[in-house]
């Protein structure tokens, strides 16, 4: 029996559909890469943030230099959802991006199928954390490339080798700002995970 199709009790009652399955998958990236942007694009929910505005302090600490308009940061995680298809409904949590918020993200990923590790190539330092991260858990993930203002500043095989990240991780372009973009990159995060399961 495949997921669509409906079960029924006996002869008797209406038949039922089953809901979609619910799978996790974390967006991760340094400051100000997008992360915010890319669940708030694609959740068909009003997504769940925790945006705090930039003190002083905060902004003594987290560099600004490449996004001097970002008034504020996530502090905790940002959460939405978007249905896949009838069988899959996927939920996104977003971390934090820097690294004295490192401490919340067991808790964020436990249970997660797969990650996206959004990355801007002006300051590809940024996001060696979370590409680290993903590597040491054994947890399968996409690198995408923020596509800021139109364009990126390096090729990907120029990213792949900065971020010396194996044949089997993709590496792929996409623009936070678009909802169709962010879809195909979450995609490839899936079809990465499905065929984990499938080894």
């Amino acid at each position: 029996m495949t997921p669509t199709e409906p079960l029924t009790r006996g002869t008797a009652g209406p038949a039922a559909v089953r809901p979609p399955l619910p799978v996790k998958m974390v967006i991760a990236g340094g400051f100000g890469v997008g992360k915010t942007t890319t669940v708030g694009s694609i959740s068909e929910i009003e997504p769940l943030t925790t945006e705090a505005s930039i003190t002083e302090v905060a902004a003594g600490v987290d560099d600004l230099t490449h996004t001097p308009r970002k008034t504020t940061t996530t502090v905790a995680l940002d959460f939405g959802c978007i249905t896949i298809d009838p069988t899959l409904k996927l939920y996104l949590f977003g971390t934090p991006g820097q690294e004295r918020f490192g401490f919340m993200w067991d808790d964020i990923v436990e249970g997660a199928v797969g990650g996206l590790v959004i990355v801007d190539t002006r300051r590809l330092d940024d996001c060696y954390a979370a590409v680290d991260y993903f590597e040491h858990m054994d947890i399968p993930f996409a690198v995408a490339v923020n596509a800021f203002d139109g364009k990126v500043e390096h090729s990907l095989d120029e990213v792949r080798w900065a971020l010396d990240v194996s044949d089997g991780v993709p590496v792929v372009v996409f623009d936070a700002r678009e909802r169709g973009s962010v879809r195909d990159a979450l995609l490839v995060v899936l079809e990465l995970a499905l065929a984990r399961t499938e080894q």
